[in-house]
């Protein structure tokens, strides 16, 4: 398939249809689309030769040739991109370049414009970077005993960087959605340039002596090698080590690995991952919180519904005193009766003893037998009244005994020892404080008389008032 041009002429005519039909075009028409060609067709390249014919007009763009032994190509680069050049090269130098290809539309000059530059072979910036982490590797600067541990629980965020940058953005968001309630201070630096090195030194320097954060992310956003080469300087490094605040690292995007990775003492791919890596999640907190909320919640109902059994338990073992006095008292009152009752039978069997042995007599008195067992009679007489007199002697012992141990267990008794039986207004006895009310008229009945008395309160739940 033959590739076809702006301004060739439509495929199947002949040369002499094509000459009358074409269309000339312009030189800038010309230029434009070779520019378009070249730039869509080498979108990024490097080139390594020989640089010669550099020239640093007072615009402070460079232009300069790229050659070999056989050819060469014209360069221009930029003031903003050699801006971050470190090292101005020189004639003769065997430099790498990287750039876009295009045409120089004006004069028709193929050209590349560069974006960076370093020495041939392993680049300057490389070099660098190899040799500073060698050094302080050799110093125990990226040792993990040196390293300060993060606070699990931020209580305030420092983090250096630049105020119009993205990485200060991706923090912020991150920390909104996981835990808005943490307060961050920026520090402002510049992230990139000659003048960001100091810059970053001077905003670690204030973070600290600020004296209200208690950990520092130090970082930006992604770039090229030597947009982060300020992290990569010396005085970053020592800057970070001497940090008294933890620090985490978050430079560039999760390829980008710069000095001060090493020396912070937690490093993190990028600064959005930075936040995650220092902040908790208050979402997984609120449901910790809510579970934790449960299990108390269920626990207290356990306990509670066990300590209700127990309670429960203990009030049916918990006898009344009442019943107990009810019960002595009926049972004072049936050795009463038996008491009475035993007396009553006794009395009757010598009454019917005596009434049997008055019969006997009568039926042996005649006068002549009365006359001879007269005296004898007389001494059982006497005999059978001193017996009577020694059982009836004997029965009133026993009798007042009863009566004694009686009087021990009877009511009269139980107000000779201070208590009392008191009646309510309408003479009934009060047996429950809760039948009484303040203001009513009362009386006791004490061992010795009776008192009359007016109710000035009422505790009606078993226990003893106190006295003041």
């Amino acid at each position: 398939m033959t590739p076809s041009f702006p301004g060739s002429p439509p495929s199947g005519q002949g040369e002499n249809s094509t000459l009358q039909a074409a269309r000339a075009l312009s030189v800038s028409e010309l230029n434009h689309q070779v520019r378009h060609l070249l730039e869509s067709s080498f979108m990024q390249v490097w080139v390594e030769g020989e640089l010669s014919s550099l020239s640093r007009p007072s615009s402070g763009h460079w232009y300069f040739s790229l050659k070999d032994k056989k050819c060469q190509v014209r360069c221009a680069m930029f003031r903003g991109a050699n801006q971050r050049i470190r090292s101005i090269p020189k004639e003769g130098d065997q430099v790498r370049i990287r750039g876009k290809v295009t045409l120089y539309e004006n004069r028709g000059d193929f050209q590349i414009i560069v974006e960076h530059i370093e020495p041939a072979g392993l680049g300057a910036l490389q070099q660098a970077f190899e040799a500073l982490k060698r050094k302080l590797h050799g110093e125990g600067l990226f040792d993990p005993a040196r390293k300060k541990p993060i606070p699990s629980m931020p209580r305030h965020i420092g983090v250096v960087t630049s105020p119009t940058g993205a990485a200060i953005h991706d923090i912020l968001t991150v920390l909104a959605r996981r835990c808005p309630a943490i307060p961050v201070t920026l520090y402002p630096t510049a992230v990139q340039g000659q003048a960001a090195t100091q810059d970053i030194v001077r905003a670690i320097g204030n973070a600290q002596s600020h004296g209200v954060a208690d950990v520092l992310i130090i970082g930006r956003g992604g770039g090229s090698l030597e947009d982060l080469w300020c992290f990569n300087e010396e005085a970053v490094a020592r800057a970070i080590a001497a940090c008294t605040l933890p620090t985490v690292s978050a430079v560039g995007h999760e390829v980008d690995v710069t000095i001060a990775d090493f020396v912070a003492d937690l490093r993190a791919p990028t600064p959005s991952a930075a936040a995650e890596k220092i902040s908790p999640d208050l979402g997984h907190w609120l449901r910790q919180l809510a579970e934790q909320e449960l299990r108390l919640g269920n626990a207290a109902r356990a306990a509670l519904k066990r300590f209700s059994v127990q309670l429960e338990h203990l009030r049916t073992r918990l006898r009344d005193p009442r019943r107990d006095l009810q019960e002595k008292a009926q049972r004072m009152d049936e050795l009463e009766i038996r008491l009475g009752k035993a007396m009553t039978q006794r009395l009757e069997r010598l009454e019917v003893r005596s009434s049997h042995l008055a019969q006997r007599l009568n039926m042996q008195s005649p006068r002549k037998l009365l006359a001879a067992n007269s005296e004898k009679v007389t001494t059982i007489e006497r005999g059978l009244s001193t017996a009577i007199q020694a059982i009836l002697a004997n029965r009133r012992n026993a009798m007042e005994h009863l009566a004694q141990t009686l009087n021990v267990v009877s009511p009269l008794a139980t107000l000779g020892r201070g208590y009392a039986i008191v009646r309510a207004p309408d003479g009934s006895i009060v047996r429950e404080a809760s039948g009484l009310s303040p203001g009513d008229r009362i009386s006791a009945r004490v061992a010795h008389g009776d008192i009359d008395a007016e109710v000035i309160s009422v505790n009606d739940d078993g226990k003893m008032p106190e006295r003041h």
